[in-house]
C-alpha cells in the first residue's frame, strides 16, 4: 500500500497557472508590480463584490501590519485581538510598538467572544485607555458572529480589521468574507485555500484607502523623479511572478471550496457515531464555510481517547494532523499581556485537532485516513 506523506493542506494547481507565469516571463515583467498584479487585484475585486477594493501584497501579515497603520494604530496603542488564531494575526501589532489585548472564544464559531469583548471595552475605557481596533478572525474559514461584533464596533466606535486569511470563499447572509471589516485580509499562503506561493491582499472600503495601502507596500517613495521618502515605507508588494499563480487559481477558486466542504461532510460521516467525537461545522444556514481546514474536538476519556493519543496514530500512519492553533495568551511571547474571558479558547486547544483537509486528497488517502480513524476508535 501506498505510504507517501498525506499531508494537511498542500498546494492544488489548476493548470493554467504556467500560462500567467510565462506570459510574465515572456514580458520580462519578474519584478513587483506588473499586469499579473493588477489583474489578480480585478479577479479578487469581482469575486469579493460589496465595492470591495484590492490590494496584492507580498503576505497576510503585511495586509495586516498596513490595515493597522491605515486604522492610524501608533506606539502605546491598544489593540484587541482575537486569542485563538495564528501569531501572524496578533504579530503585527507589536511592529506598531502597539499593546494586544487578547479575548477568548465562544463556542459556536470558536471565534472573537462578544461577551468577553465587550467585556474588556469597558474596562480598558474604564483604565482610560479606550482600544484603538479590533482583530477579529473568520478561524479554519468559519466566519465570526458579524453582526454581534459589528455591534460592539460601532457601539463603541472602535474599527475592525478583518482577518479573513483562512476564509476567502466564506460567507455570511451571502455576502463575502473579507468585505465585513472597516479594513480586510487574505492570505494566499501555500496552505492556503488557494496560492500564490506566498502573497495576500488588503481589502479596503475606498480607492483612496488602497492607494495609501500601496503606497507603504512600496516604500514609501514620493511622487519625484529622484527617490524621496516622507514616511516610513515597507517591501510589500506582491511580484508579478506570484500574481501570476494567483490569477490562475482565482479559475479554480470555487471548485477548491466545493472540495473542501466535501471533506468536511466525509468528516461528519466518519465520526456520526463516535460520541466523544465533534466536528466543527457552522452554526445555521447563515454562515457559509469553506472548511480551509475541517477540525474535530475529541472528548478525553479513561480509555486513552484523547487528542494526542489520535494525533500520534495519525502520525504512526505518515498522515500529519495537528493541534488548534494554540493561544496567543498562552504563548511565551504574549503571555504577559491582558487577557478577556474565561477557558473556551484553552479548553478547544487541548482537545481539538485539524485534520488533513486538502483539496487534492485522493480516494486513497481518504481510504487511509479512514482506516485510522477506525482503528483508533474500536
Amino acid at each position: 500500500m501506498n505510504n507517501s506523506k498525506i499531508w494537511l493542506s498542500s498546494p492544488h494547481m489548476g493548470g493554467s497557472e504556467q500560462q500567467y507565469v510565462q506570459k510574465a516571463f515572456d514580458a520580462n515583467w519578474v519584478a513587483p508590480l506588473g499586469p499579473n498584479v493588477n489583474g489578480l487585484e480585478q479577479d479578487l475585486e469581482n469575486y469579493l463584490g460589496n465595492m470591495a477594493h484590492v490590494g496584492a501584497l507580498s503576505s497576510g501579515t503585511s495586509a495586516i501590519h498596513l490595515g493597522l497603520i491605515l486604522l492610524g494604530v501608533q506606539a502605546g496603542d491598544e489593540v484587541l485581538c482575537q486569542s485563538m488564531t495564528f501569531s501572524a494575526s496578533a504579530n503585527p501589532i507589536l511592529y506598531q510598538g502597539a499593546i494586544p489585548v487578547f479575548i477568548d472564544s465562544e463556542n459556536e464559531t470558536w471565534n472573537l467572544s462578544p461577551v468577553a469583548l465587550e467585556e474588556a471595552i469597558i474596562d480598558r475605557i474604564a483604565n482610560g485607555k479606550k482600544p484603538k481596533a479590533i482583530i477579529a478572525v473568520h478561524l479554519y474559514g468559519v466566519p465570526y458572529q458579524i453582526e454581534a461584533v459589528r455591534a460592539l464596533a460601532d457601539k463603541y466606535e472602535i474599527p475592525i480589521l478583518e482577518d479573513s486569511a483562512e476564509a476567502l470563499g466564506s460567507s455570511y447572509k451571502g455576502q463575502k468574507c473579507g468585505t465585513f471589516g472597516d479594513i480586510g485580509v487574505l492570505s494566499f499562503n501555500g496552505n492556503k485555500i488557494i496560492t500564490t506561493s506566498g502573497g495576500g491582499a488588503i481589502v479596503t472600503k475606498t480607492t483612496m484607502q488602497k492607494d495609501r495601502a500601496v503606497f507603504f507596500a512600496t516604500q514609501s517613495r514620493d511622487n519625484a523623479p529622484h527617490y524621496q521618502h516622507s514616511e516610513i515605507g515597507y517591501n510589500y508588494r506582491m511580484s508579478n511572478i506570484c500574481a501570476g499563480i494567483g490569477r490562475g487559481q482565482m479559475e479554480v477558486l470555487d471548485e477548491h471550496v466545493g472540495l473542501r466542504r466535501k471533506m468536511n461532510a466525509f468528516y461528519v460521516d466518519l465520526f456520526k457515531d463516535i460520541a466523544v467525537v465533534t466536528v466543527f461545522t457552522v452554526p445555521n444556514e447563515d454562515y457559509f464555510a469553506n472548511y480551509w481546514l475541517s477540525a474535530i474536538v475529541i472528548e478525553p476519556n479513561q480509555e486513552g481517547i484523547d487528542r494526542e493519543a489520535l494525533r500520534l496514530a495519525f502520525e504512526a500512519a505518515n498522515i500529519e494532523s495537528r493541534p488548534l492553533w494554540k493561544p496567543m495568551h498562552l504563548q511565551p511571547i504574549f503571555e504577559k499581556y491582558p487577557y478577556y474571558g474565561k477557558k473556551v479558547a484553552e479548553t478547544l486547544f487541548e482537545n481539538g485537532l485539524c485534520l488533513p483537509s486538502g483539496s487534492n486528497l485522493t480516494i486513497e488517502d481518504k481510504n487511509r485516513i479512514k482506516g485510522v480513524i477506525t482503528n483508533f476508535f474500536k
